[in-house]
């Protein structure tokens, strides 16, 4: 079994993701975590010294390499994952369930303002401008994530509810 995980960052991905993966005896997976193994370096860094164009290339590559080599897993993807390159279709056809993890603007900036240091698409921003960047993020991203078979909405839901409510989803 393949489930993977998209929304927006901050929306909880990996922390669902590990909990999710445990209660179904599955491996966890994080694109994030794996292509900065796979590549001996940050995102940050590879965002700052090759750019967002490489990065999304080799997301690409390893995304694909994830779900050829994996059968049995949770996959936690990037913000931006779905968005690029057909990566979308990739895990649609490759895994038995999708998932959009939904948070609403509000809570996003909740979230991300406390994290921005370590997220490369909005650490130069200032907090005031989040609320209009999330936003345009999620406009132009909303195609992709609707294309998931299943949405959650997350917001003031603990992540045991929501792992829950994702089982119930699979049964």
């Amino acid at each position: 079994m393949r489930i993977v995980l998209i929304g927006y960052m901050g929306s909880g991905k990996s922390t669902i993701g590990k909990l999710l993966a445990e209660k179904l005896e599955l491996d966890f997976n994080d694109l994030d975590n794996y292509i900065e193994n796979k590549s001996g370096t940050t995102i940050p860094d590879i965002f700052k010294e090759k750019g967002e164009i490489y990065f999304r290339k080799i997301e690409h590559e390893y995304l694909n390499e994830i779900l050829e080599n994996e059968s049995r897993l949770v996959l936690a993807t990037g913000g931006g994952t779905p968005c690029y390159s057909g990566n979308m279709h990739a895990m649609l056809e490759r895994s038995n369930a999708v998932i959009y993890l939904k948070m609403s603007i509000p809570r996003l900036i909740d979230r991300l303002s406390k994290e921005k240091d370590e997220r490369p698409l909005i650490a130069h921003l200032e907090d005031k401008e989040l609320p209009e960047f999330i936003g345009k993020h999620l406009f132009e991203r909303s195609p992709f994530y609707a294309m998931a078979e299943h949405t959650i909405l997350c917001d003031d839901k603990r992540p045991a509810e929501i792992v829950s409510e994702i089982q119930r989803l699979l049964v």
